[in-house]
């Protein structure tokens, strides 16, 4: 039989072992993440990410037995040739290039760039960026617009915003362009 030191057992549940509560939120933009905060302030401990892959990043545990040896280190991801938007450091990245995007342009390319891809009318764009139901003036989106293409063409892709007349905006890639009605 063995003996076992007291001192070393602690007393009550392992603390490894207890439920805390912790609320994980997922909005896409800073203004929509701290509105979020400040509701739930002192509810729970809170987690804000801006899409569900940078929640998984986060959580992604990786699993390791004790006593194993250490996992290869993982290389790093090709480059995609997607356009990524980081909205932690309001940041339009493609390849290797990236450029910086001001609160008004990052709010209007997540919104263009929103799965499914639409059109947006000016209204919707409007609310969604500005956030004021009342003012609805073209020239502030198509000013901000001519900023956003031109550093669309700064990084090189082939991702542009376009008119749909009478209509509004969307975001097209016209390297590969949609088959289909979509």
């Amino acid at each position: 039989m063995r003996d076992v030191d007291e001192s070393a057992v602690p007393d009550g549940p392992d603390p490894a072992e207890e439920l805390y509560p912790l609320v994980i939120a997922v909005a896409p933009s800073p203004a929509e993440r701290l509105r979020l905060a400040e509701r739930l302030d002192g509810v729970a401990p809170l987690l804000l990410v801006a899409d569900v892959d940078e929640l998984r990043r986060l959580i992604a545990v990786p699993r390791q037995l004790p006593g194993a040896a250490p996992a290869p280190p993982i290389p790093p991801e090709p480059v995609d040739d997607a356009l990524l938007i980081d909205s932690a450091r309001s940041t339009a990245r493609y390849g290797d290039q990236e450029v910086t995007l001001t609160r008004l342009e990052h709010d209007l390319l997540t919104c263009l760039k929103a799965e499914p891809v639409r059109v947006w009318s000016y209204a919707e764009l409007h609310r969604a960026v500005w956030r004021d139901e009342r003012l609805e003036r073209r020239a502030d989106i198509q000013s901000l617009v001519k900023r956003l293409r031109r550093k669309l063409g700064e990084l090189g892709t082939g991702v542009t915003i376009d008119a749909v007349r009478g209509v509004g905006l969307r975001l097209t890639d016209h390297r590969r362009p949609r088959v289909g009605g979509g």
